[in-house]
């Protein structure tokens, strides 16, 4: 069964008011309860102030039942522009400081909720909703106090408001930036404390003075701009941001290593996943130019804080500016918030008047829009889709991230992802294949390794589009039976660099392509070389000369070094030529394994993948 519905109508809208869910599953028809377009309606909210939050009680949700408007429930504070936009539209129940029964009793009277991190929206507050809750608004960036699996099985749609704290998060980085250049803060306590220290807090200028943005994004290219004005000279690294756009502002994109070893500045703006993870630890502080100063404002889960305090204690680093921590708050005899060296503020980054009413504004309209039915572009959880439709294409919908999870590790740093080209190879009709899930998965795959966003059918191309990446879908119509969905898939990514040249098919971009086979997705092409691997675990590339012995010394170095092979595949061009072997592992090799694989006579290159 093809997915022939039209996307909005795969998304929640606001059901009638009920005291109980209905057997056959909520409604997806309602009719909208707004005409007035969202611009007029702000315009005409300007002058009207916002009351304030009525008390708590479930007879407010209840009365608002009955005047056939949705509801929408704030659990906690949010900007009077963002509550009278949703007074316009529903009735809203305004109930700060719920408890967690408190807050059970009142989401089955509701259509929306909207909170901001402390309320916790667990499995159990959707299974109290009963079905009637269609939206859960976050009121910020993160989501991890929102249970998404829950929600996604409720049918009920996660929206957050991602862009609105952009600039403010960009100045407050600019702003640490400064004060630890001239030891503003030191300086503040020293004076309060009743010393006059002028000699003993000399700082420095920041004209000519290189800063490494890592992490080319919103808050990344903001921060760039804003530093160019200081007069000092940008570098980049982001192995996934777009050249020219880079270019255009006068920065230059640059590896890792140039950028940590080249810079005076250095500003953290990159996601927190498992690739960043303690990114700058040990090893990356030793490759730093002496008397670097660090600022992060991104997340505290990058820094490997104990080494940035070695580092600090030994002049690698000469200060540093942190408003993010891996555990937050601190502890409060945390040796390196206390450092002389080291700037601190509580996690400031969004905390302005504007970002806040900013916020406000983005999430009322991304929860109004949700409950008409419009498509959300800051959904962060997929909608429901037919039970039959995910039945018959789950096995290649895992297939889809897959190839997109491991055709993006093939990059090579610098270079930025800009076109990916997706082939179905097919003996059904087009229209009768529906291939959204399919792209939004293979985007997922492409973007989340590498990013803090969440991808998913409803927000996919807006992703995509956000982060300059196109999206071109091509189909292959085959001869034979239109029962199976597809036959393949193929990944390309063109115009870029790879870091395994084998990946490159015969006209210079990077290829996969995968199967499903019994179920199970399976990599079948990488480049030009056919292979046959189950997509699990991990994977390891090697391309050799075709001779005898290399799979056998491989495969004992990896014996060797207890790592265990789950199977093994290796296409040829042809016999004596050049091979690829395709090696599953349960977990990852130890880099002294990696070498000794890439040292082995006859191995030309290899790679490591996650999948």
């Amino acid at each position: 069964m093809a997915l022939a519905t039209p996307l909005r109508h795969l998304l929640p809208v606001a059901a009638a008011p009920s005291t109980a869910p209905d057997p056959a599953g909520p409604s997806l028809t309602t009719p909208r309860a707004l005409s007035l377009p969202r611009s007029r309606l702000r315009s005409s909210l300007a002058a009207s102030p916002s009351p304030e939050p009525r008390p708590r009680s479930v007879t407010a949700a209840a009365a608002s039942a009955a005047a056939g408007r949705p509801t929408v429930l704030v659990t906690e504070k949010l900007g009077p522009a963002g509550l009278d936009l949703l007074r316009a539209f529903a009735n809203v129940d305004c109930s700060y400081e719920l408890t967690a029964e408190e807050l059970r009793a009142k989401v089955s009277l509701v259509d929306a909720l909207v909170v901001r991190s402390g309320t916790r929206v667990t499995r159990e507050v959707f299974e109290a909703a009963r079905g009637r809750l269609r939206v859960v608004g976050r009121a910020g960036v993160g989501i991890d106090n929102v249970d998404l699996q829950a929600a996604t099985e409720a049918g009920c749609l996660v929206v957050n408001a991602p862009t609105a704290n952009t600039v403010a998060a960009a100045e407050h980085a600019i702003a640490l930036l400064a004060a630890m250049a001239r030891n503003v803060a030191q300086a503040d306590a020293s004076l309060k404390a009743g010393k006059w220290q002028r000699s003993k807090y000399v700082g420095v200028t920041l004209v000519g003075k290189v800063l490494a943005v890592m992490g080319f994004g919103k808050v990344g290219s903001e921060v760039a701009r804003r530093a160019k004005g200081l007069g000092m000279d940008i570098i980049a690294h982001d192995p996934y941001a777009p050249v020219d756009r880079a270019r255009a502002i006068g920065v230059d994109l640059v590896s890792f290593d140039e950028a940590i070893s080249t810079s005076d500045f250095i500003s953290l703006h990159m996601p927190l996943t498992p690739s960043t993870a303690k990114l700058f630890d040990d090893e990356t502080f030793a490759k730093m130019k002496k008397g670097v100063r660090i600022i992060n404002v991104a997340r505290g889960g990058v820094v490997d804080e104990d080494a940035l305090l070695r580092a600090l204690d030994n002049g690698t680093v000469a200060q540093a500016a942190l408003d993010v921590f891996t555990e937050e708050p601190p502890p409060r005899d945390s040796k390196l918030v206390q450092h002389e060296n080291v700037t601190v503020t509580p996690h400031l980054g969004a905390s302005t008047t504007e970002a806040q009413e900013g916020v406000a504004l983005e999430i009322a309209e991304a929860v109004i829009g949700a409950l008409s039915g419009d498509l959300a572009a800051t959904a962060v959880n997929a909608p429901m889709v037919p039970a039959e439709v995910l039945s018959e294409l789950s096995s290649y919908v895992i297939l889809a991230e897959k190839l997109g999870r491991l055709v993006v590790q093939l990059v090579a740093g610098g270079s930025g992802v800009k076109v990916v080209k997706v082939v179905y190879s097919s003996a059904r009709d087009p229209d009768d294949l529906d291939t959204r899930i399919l792209r939004a998965m293979v985007t997922k795959g492409i973007i989340e390794p590498i990013s803090s966003a969440f991808v998913n059918i409803v927000n996919a191309d807006y992703v995509a589009k956000q982060r300059g990446l196109q999206i071109i879908e091509e189909r292959i119509l085959l001869y034979g039976s239109p029962e199976i969905p597809l036959d393949s898939i193929q990944v390309h990514l063109t115009n870029v660099e790879s870091k395994f040249a084998g990946a490159l098919s015969d006209a210079g971009d990077i290829r996969v392509e995968g199967k499903v086979k019994d179920g199970s997705p399976h990599l079948t092409l990488v480049g030009s070389f056919s292979v046959d691997v189950s997509l699990e675990g991990n994977l390891i590339l090697c391309r050799q000369i075709d001779q005898p012995g290399v799979i056998g010394k491989v495969g004992s170095i990896l014996g060797k070094m207890n790592v265990n092979v789950s199977f093994m595949s290796v296409g040829r061009t042809a016999p004596g030529k050049q091979a690829i072997m395709a090696i599953g592992v349960d977990e990852e090799p130890e880099k002294e394994a990696l070498k000794l694989i890439g040292d082995t006579p006859s191995v030309e290159e290899f790679v490591f993948l996650k999948l």
